[in-house]
């Protein structure tokens, strides 16, 4: 299903490869991006809290603006 949201975001990363993933270069870029992200999720999941300290995992949105 094109519209499913794996989908959207491997499309996503395909699109935005770096430049040096360019430069390797791929005969399919999706899948490229489908590793790459798999790779991503893996090393989320497998990030170890230090003890007594929680990883805290924010996105941009999540920030507050800075002051003028």
């Amino acid at each position: 299903m094109p519209d499913d949201p794996d989908t959207r975001r491997v499309q996503g990363r395909a699109d935005a490869l770096l430049p040096e993933e360019q430069a390797v270069g791929s005969d399919d870029p999706e899948a490229q991006a489908e590793t790459i992200l798999a790779d991503s999720d893996a090393r989320t999941a497998d990030r170890v809290t230090p003890p007594g300290k929680p990883v805290e995992r924010r996105r941009s949105e999540d920030t507050v603006e800075p002051p003028e």
